[in-house]
Parts: structure tokens; sequence; C-alpha cells
């Protein structure tokens, strides 16, 4: 069930560009040490071979995608926080200031991935958007906020 955040307004703000990539480098870094350990996981199964067959690799390439959804799902749907967002002071709500539901997590990670994948445009549109929304933000009903100090 979604919680409400009880923030007081005035203490939210608008994260800037740089502050979400600075966020994600974070992130980036925690996916992948979880990746290696999946991935070191995966070859001593093998016997410490490296996995070259069709079936195997697209077993491990869902397992590495479906993984890292939870990681983001996990924290978006508690907190609204990752670890990388956390050390910048971001959260993922809902639009009425709500954690996401599952349903908003998996289309704001898709939705994320594609932006991506487009060489991040879901992300620099926020520079010419007025409200200063992603892509993902927008399709999932959701917004990122900067919790700013005390």
């Amino acid at each position: 069930m979604p919680r409400q955040f009880n923030d007081d307004p005035s203490r939210l703000r608008t994260p800037t560009l740089i502050v979400r990539l600075l966020a994600m480098v974070y992130d980036t870094l925690i996916v992948l040490a979880i990746w290696m350990l999946i991935g070191g996981v995966a070859v001593a199964l093998n016997q410490g071979e490296a996995i070259d067959s069709p079936l195997g690799l697209a077993t491990l390439k869902s397992l590495l995608l479906i993984t890292t959804f939870l990681f983001f799902g996990f924290f978006w749907t508690r907190s609204g926080q990752t670890l990388g967002m956390m050390a910048w002071r971001l959260r993922a709500q809902s639009e009425t200031g709500f954690s996401l539901s599952w349903t908003q997590a998996m289309i704001r990670f898709f939705a994320a991935m594609l932006s991506i994948a487009l060489f991040g445009l879901g992300y620099w549109i926020t520079i010419f958007s007025d409200q200063k929304v992603t892509w993902h933000e927008r399709w999932s009903n959701s917004v990122t906020v900067r919790i700013t100090k005390n």
C-alpha cells in the first residue's frame, strides 16, 4: 500500500539535470556491483566456464534485467529513494505525494531505459521543459523532488 510522504512543500524542490545524473552515477555503480555478483555466481554454476550458449546468455540477461528492476522498484515503492537518490536528497513519488506503486515503478523503469537508449533524450528534455519533468516521470505519473535541508 502506498505511503504518504508528509514533507512541508516548501522543503521540496525540482532537482536539476546535473543532480539527477549524479544520483544515476551512484546507482549505476551499485547495479554494476550486483551484476558482477550475479555474473560470478552464473560462471561458478557453469563450472567456471564462460556462458556462451544462446539460452544461457538469454537467461543471464533476463536475470540481470529483472534484478535491476527489482533494485529500483524495491526502493521506489518503499522510501522513494534509491541509495544514489538518498545521497543527493532526491525522492521519486507520485504526483500526489505518495510512494510509487509497483505499476508506476515498472512504467518508470522501462520508460527510463528507453530514454537512456535514446541517448538520454528523456532526461535532456528537462532543460527545455517548464515543469522540468522527464519522460519516465510523465508516463508513470510520478515526480522526482529534491528535499532541502532544514
